[in-house]
């Protein structure tokens, strides 16, 4: 939807298709609208990874271009049907519900099977954006999970802020200024130079002292043991790579002492200190 609009806008030609829903991850003959076989230039296929061979599969267009956006997914996701294949992959998150019209700041990076393939490829990229860069599925798939990093487990980490101050008088907009200024940090400095909090200064009263408030918490979205087990993680993650040396251990020490006696359960995922409070 996203990709249709930005090119719309741009005067390109594009015939848009609709798909079904998925029923079990998988697809039936009717999702490809009667209208796509044959007679394009190009073929764009924004489609879910595990669907996208299928999809492509369905396509009898020998000369034309195919073009997928995944992060993740080869070349070789295209047979021996398709000479002239490459990936189109802008690096941003998309939604239906905002369409952005400005697309010049949205890095798009591009690989094809052979250098006219490549040129044809940064051609289209560039109606939409100057900032292209060839990147191989090796490359590809390591900015995918960086993406996750900054992007969907930071989001992940607004929400449990939005949880902590839910049962207190103060919006999550008040914490708006402080997200803002720490996003354009990075902008002028590396992520290790913007890097502040209680884990970093190996104030450990500090961290002990939000675990037990977080041990009380109201449970909403998440439980309060999960707010605890992803503080405390982050906390011990930072803790290791912090300065100086000597903060590490003490760190480590009280999270050790501010478990002690509390209830063990049995759980699915690893607790760094072995031990997991209570969920309420």
């Amino acid at each position: 939807m996203n990709l249709h609009h930005a090119f719309e806008l741009k005067h390109i030609n594009v015939e848009l298709v609709h798909a079904r829903e998925l029923v079990n991850g998988q697809i039936n003959d009717q999702m490809v609208n009667d209208k796509m076989v044959n007679g394009f230039d190009v073929y764009i296929y924004a489609v879910v990874d595990k669907v996208l061979r299928q999809v492509a599969e369905q396509i009898d267009a020998p000369k034309a271009l195919h073009l997928h956006t995944s992060g993740t997914m080869p070349i070789e996701v295209f047979g021996k049907d398709k000479p002239h294949a490459g990936v189109l992959y802008f690096f941003q998150s998309f939604s239906k519900e905002q369409l952005i019209d400005d697309w010049s700041d949205i890095p798009c990076f591009i690989e094809g099977r052979d250098i006219d393939d490549i040129a044809a490829i940064y051609s289209l990229a560039q109606t939409l954006t100057n900032r292209i860069y060839e990147a191989n599925q090796h490359d590809r798939e390591r900015l995918h999970i960086a993406g996750v990093f900054a992007n969907n487990y930071t989001n992940l980490m607004y929400r449990m802020a939005a949880q902590v101050l839910q049962d207190t008088q103060i919006p999550f907009a008040a914490l708006l200024p402080l997200i803002d200024y720490t996003a354009a940090k990075v902008h002028t400095m590396t992520p290790i130079e913007a890097q502040t909090g209680p884990a970093l200064r190996g104030d450990a009263a500090v961290i002990l002292h939000h675990l037990e408030i977080l041990d009380k918490a109201q449970n909403g979205e998440f439980f309060s043991s999960d707010l605890e087990f992803a503080y405390m993680s982050l906390a011990q993650i930072l803790q290791t790579v912090a300065r100086p040396e000597e903060t590490r251990h003490s760190i480590a020490e009280i999270l050790g002492q501010a478990l002690e006696g509390s209830d063990e359960t049995e759980q699915n995922y690893p607790i760094p200190s072995r031990r997991h409070r209570r969920r309420h």
